[in-house]
């Protein structure tokens, strides 16, 4: 199951040798924006009172990014905060991904969305949901650039499940839940579609306090939804169980797993969905690994929704390409590649050209949406796309 193959890799990194620190910590510099539209951003604090909190009661409470097309105008927003800079320095470290604790400035990374910019035009919007146990922050990148095509990107923090989750007042939640477990693994499916539901009503229900412009520029009668990993599952759920939702994107994301049941994965979805598979590598035996719907021993689950989705489907390969690799790592972790040994750097970012890894996701996302919000078909979907040389689709 590629459940296990995603959890070996903290294993696997555990026991290679890290080299030292840099002297002075390494500052990640955010890739340009591939749009032809500036981005502003806000930060948005959201509380369900009419739905308990799983995992330490209470009303729900979560945090949002929202990107949009805006003027130029503003201080460029942060990656991250200091509260989930600090969490991420320690999980990032050798237990996890093999960085070095001190050696990256994650609160000094500057994204090159702008803080509360007045929006302008009107676009259709896109909730996006991050991987289990990871956190939104680690795709303001990809976000950012999907709103730089001309969208509305609402992405989320689902609290106590993701790494860490910072509010307006200071408070850190970090993870609480404990994901080996598949009731536990349930409860956060359910969780995650109620927080996508409950998110796309809070922004374009009229009550949330927005940056001047933003409620005009909301076509709320175009929505997307697209995640990655567990995210990828949850965008799969939400548009199985509400309509608002009309074409989604799963970004190597297993759908399902035993004692966790799929009903889009079980009953198809009408509407288009979109598969973005990467490789992976056996730990035990160092074999390539295709994650498709055609490898039913990596993952059954993809092959059980290609026989059942009733709507448009695509699956796409990204040759050589990590599950890290829809992340923010893919352009993070070439920055410091002289922190790590080549067996970690292959691990979190593959094989494959990272430039031309993120050129082809930003290409295919918005071409995805572009399709089937917009009603503009760019030919991405056609034919294996020459200009990606490790990208093909699946038959």
């Amino acid at each position: 199951m590629i459940t296990k193959t995603v959890l070996a890799v903290s294993a696997l990194t555990a026991g290679l040798i890290v080299p030292a620190a840099a002297d002075a910590p390494v500052r990640i510099a955010m890739p340009v924006l591939s749009g032809p539209y500036p981005v502003g951003t806000a930060e948005v604090h959201l509380i369900d009172r009419g739905r308990a909190d799983p995992w330490v009661g209470g009303a729900r409470e979560l945090m949002a990014t929202v990107s949009y097309p805006a003027s130029p105008v503003g201080e460029r927003a942060g990656w991250m905060g200091d509260g989930v800079a600090d969490v991420v320095d320690r999980v990032a470290g050798p237990g996890e991904l093999g960085i070095p604790a001190g050696s990256v400035a994650w609160a000094q990374t500057r994204r090159h969305a702008r803080t509360a910019a007045p929006a302008f035009g009107k676009w259709p919007v896109v909730v996006f949901s991050h991987g289990l146990g990871s956190l939104r922050e680690v795709t303001a990148g990809l976000v950012d650039d999907l709103a730089s095509r001309g969208y509305v990107v609402l992405s989320l923090s689902h609290t106590h499940e993701a790494t860490a989750v910072e509010f307006p007042d200071g408070r850190v939640a970090t993870a609480v839940s404990d994901m080996a477990d598949p009731a536990e693994r349930r409860t956060a499916i359910d969780v995650r579609v109620a927080d996508s539901r409950f998110a796309l009503s809070a922004l374009t229900g009229g009550d949330l306090p927005l940056p001047r412009g933003l409620r005009r520029a909301l076509d709320t009668g175009r929505v997307g939804i697209a995640g990655h990993s567990y995210g990828g599952f949850t965008a799969a759920e939400a548009m199985h169980l509400d309509r608002r939702f009309a074409a989604g994107i799963n970004l190597d994301g297993a759908m399902g797993a035993p004692g966790v049941p799929s009903g889009a994965v079980e009953h198809g979805l009408d509407r288009p969905f979109l598969l973005v598979g990467a490789d992976f590598v056996d730990p035990g035996t160092g074999a390539v690994l295709e994650h498709s719907h055609r490898d039913t021993a990596l993952d059954p689950t993809w092959a059980r929704f290609w026989r059942n989705q009733r709507g448009w489907k695509r699956d796409l390969h990204v040759h050589g390409g990590t599950h890290y690799a829809f992340t923010d790592l893919q352009f993070a972790v070439p920055r410091l590649r002289g922190l790590l040994t080549p067996e970690q750097y292959a691990l979190v970012v593959g094989t494959i050209e990272p430039r031309q890894s993120l050129a082809a996701q930003h290409d295919f996302l918005a071409g995805f949406f572009d399709l089937h919000l917009k009603g503009r078909d760019r030919g991405l979907f056609d034919r294996d796309p020459h200009r990606y040389p490790d990208v093909r689709f699946i038959p």
